[in-house]
């Protein structure tokens, strides 16, 4: 390879990679959010200075990572849109490579124990904080920073309704599929107690790549009981306000849910 093959091989990369900056510098600048359409693919080429393949490739890359859907059409209806799916592009991504064994069980796991461990204390700390705050005297200065502590507990407080709810459902589950359709409801319920948007686009992912797995693993136990204690406990120490514990109960019930997995195999 010559030196100019190179130089012309290493430049499609970077002129695309240019082009998907400066596309994310065009929504941000112009405010644009889901639903929003961006310009057609002539008229962003003009704009950002490249050529249309450029644009193409990384539209496409764009409408692969459920960041825009394409939409067919002339004048006003030329153009991408915006849309809010990233996290299904990610569930496929994570299970793809659960698929192809680039990813084990044990790192997905692992993920979700320190996503999950993190998501249970920071909820139960909340739920903490919101206890103290009701029990005491509000200056009035203080009334902006309280309402929206308020709010945020709140918020909190209906997605751990959501774990109870769930809990409730896989009690009266029929097989092994419909107690894990609830258990992901309890699982992603943790993880928006804790307030974190992104954290439940992970989770989201995560729990929806591993689904079959999940069956496997009741379908393995048999008796869902010991899952269902862990989960009662996680709910538990939340509402209690006792992070320790909430970390704690976490572990231990990926532990019995994926044995397989653990640090020692």
């Amino acid at each position: 390879m010559t030196p100019g093959d190179r130089r012309r091989t290493d430049a499609r990369p970077r002129a695309f990679e240019e082009v998907l900056a400066r596309i994310e510098e065009r929504i941000a600048a112009d405010g644009l959010t889901v639903g929003d359409r961006l310009p057609g693919e002539r008229q962003l080429a003009e704009q950002l200075g490249v050529g249309r393949s450029s644009v193409r490739e990384a539209l496409r890359v764009l409408e692969t990572l459920g960041v825009v859907a394409s939409q067919a059409g002339r004048g006003p209806d030329a153009g991408a849109v915006l849309t809010s799916r990233p996290g299904e592009a990610l569930t496929d991504l994570l299970r793809l490579h659960l698929g192809l064994a680039t990813l084990s069980m044990r790192e997905v796991i692992d993920t979700r124990l320190m996503i999950e461990q993190w998501a249970a204390a920071r909820a139960a700390s909340a739920r903490a904080a919101s206890a103290r705050a009701a029990s005491a005297q509000t200056a009035p200065a203080q009334t902006a920073s309280v309402q929206t502590a308020s709010a945020q507990a709140a918020s909190a407080q209906a997605a751990t309704g959501r774990m109870a709810e769930a809990i409730a459902a896989m009690d009266a589950a029929r097989d092994p599929a419909e107690f894990v359709e609830h258990d992901i409801a309890f699982h992603l319920a943790l993880a928006e107690a804790a307030g974190n948007r992104l954290i439940m686009a992970v989770m989201r992912a995560l729990r929806d790549a591993l689904r079959r797995y999940a069956v496997d693993a009741v379908v393995r136990l048999g008796d869902t009981g010991g899952l269902q204690d862990d989960h009662r406990r996680i709910h538990r120490a939340i509402e209690d306000g006792d992070a320790g514990a909430a970390a704690a109960a976490v572990a231990e019930h990926l532990a019995r849910a994926y044995p397989e997995s653990g640090r020692d195999s």
